[in-house]
């Protein structure tokens, strides 16, 4: 990236090196095409949900211990029998290349070389294949785990290729999107339809050869979300053939589908905001879940994602005597993570894992895999210096202990 271009605006002014992930996307925010930003940027309707899951952090406040030696404090966590150097993982954000750099490709270099988790979009812009041999290619000292999301289609057998491709590859775990039967009302898009340039094409579930710039078009998903009539997205559904998002997938037939086509893989659903899912997810047999909101990009009168956690903690509660678990089942944290702090919180809150997405994108977008790896340096040494203001130094010592909620009115503070 040419950083003499930082001033081509007039009286913009941008940080040359970030030390924050808010100088991150300012620089981010500049150099990407604001057709994209708004694409990544955007949640759906009002954009309520996009919002509070950020702003539900500022409620919540670090209760700190003193006087306690925190001379070597540690972030590594175990998952699924894999030892990670910090509890973070990059989550899964469609089309990777238009945010900058070598999209996919510098995201994985970036997971490898620090040993972080990583989940691929099905909707990458590079095929899963290619972004596996970056972790093979790595001369990382860990083992991180690849993770592949997916959407089942209306049409299930659309979808096991896919799946069996990932399972080829040497991805670790599938996991299924369980929030999308219907894309959000995303007003951005329905704007501007956002389509993919000449050159670039949906690697995992498109031919490499695309027909000419003049006659694409955005995806049948997208083209649904702006049906303006009941006629329109009948049409629309007739001619998909049953290559949309499903909407009609079941507790008691989709995970079982799964673990046919690929019994050797682990099973994560992603979207999960209530306890009620969260306990349905652990008696049909799932490995994990992942709280999320989709980021605020689909039910914009959804909870926050940290406002869920607590319940969903509530209702998978378990006193394994096994070190570290919390929960039956491990429980992901993901949306408006923003500061190595709501790690922190959301850790303190019983979570098991967290995932960062959009600061991913800027930092792609600030300087490619250098960008995605300040990204994640910058979390980690947040968290570090948290975890030792806060007094402890393991993660699993980490409990809601630490957290205090701000009180209606703006004074004071109570414990949860």
């Amino acid at each position: 990236m040419d950083d003499s271009k930082e001033q081509r605006k007039p009286g913009l002014q941008v940080p040359i090196d970030p030390i924050t992930l808010s100088d991150v996307t300012s620089i981010a925010k500049f150099r990407i095409k604001k057709e994209v930003w708004d694409y990544y940027d955007c949640g759906a309707d009002s954009q309520t949900a996009l919002h509070e899951n950020e702003a539900a952090f500022k409620v919540l406040k670090i209760l700190p211990r003193v006087l306690r030696d925190v001379s070597s404090v540690r972030t590594k966590i175990t998952l699924f029998g894999r030892e990670y150097p910090v509890p973070l993982g990059l989550a899964p954000s469609a089309m990777q290349k238009l945010a900058g750099g070598e999209g996919e490709l510098d995201v994985a270099r970036a997971a490898a070389k620090l040993g972080v988790n990583l989940t691929l979009s099905s909707q990458s812009t590079t095929s899963l294949e290619d972004v596996m041999s970056c972790k093979e290619s790595s001369s990382s000292v860990g083992d991180p785990a690849f993770w592949m999301q997916l959407y089942l289609t209306k049409d299930p057998e659309k979808s096991v290729p896919l799946i069996k491709r990932a399972e080829a590859a040497g991805y670790e775990a599938l996991v299924l999107t369980v929030d999308t039967p219907v894309l959000g009302n995303r007003l951005n898009e329905r704007k501007t339809p956002l389509v993919l340039p000449s050159g670039l094409h949906l690697a995992n579930i498109e031919p490499a050869s695309r027909s000419p710039q003049t006659d694409r078009k955005p995806t049948f998903n997208r083209r649904l979300m702006d049906a303006r009539t009941l006629h329109d997205a009948e049409s629309i559904l007739s001619e998909a053939g049953g290559s949309t998002h499903s909407n009609s997938l079941t507790w008691d037939t989709t995970i079982p589908l799964m673990r046919k086509v690929a019994p050797h893989m682990k099973i994560i659903l992603k979207g999960i905001v209530t306890p009620e899912d969260a306990v349905l997810a652990v008696n049909h047999g799932a490995d994990a879940i992942v709280v999320s909101n989709h980021g605020g990009r689909q039910l914009d009168e959804a909870s926050s994602t940290i406002e869920a956690l607590p319940i969903i903690h509530a209702a998978l509660a378990t006193k394994s005597p096994e070190p570290g678990r919390r929960n039956k089942i491990p429980v992901i944290f993901d949306g408006g993570v923003r500061t190595g702090a709501d790690v922190f919180k959301a850790l303190a809150l019983v979570a098991d894992f967290v995932l960062v997405g959009r600061p991913v994108l800027w930092g792609l977008g600030y300087k490619g895999e250098e960008g995605v790896e300040t990204v994640i340096n910058i979390l980690e040494r947040e968290l570090s210096r948290t975890m030792a203001l806060a007094g402890v130094t393991k993660i699993d010592e980490i409990s809601k202990e630490y957290i205090g909620v701000k009180n209606v009115g703006g004074f004071g503070v109570s414990k949860l």
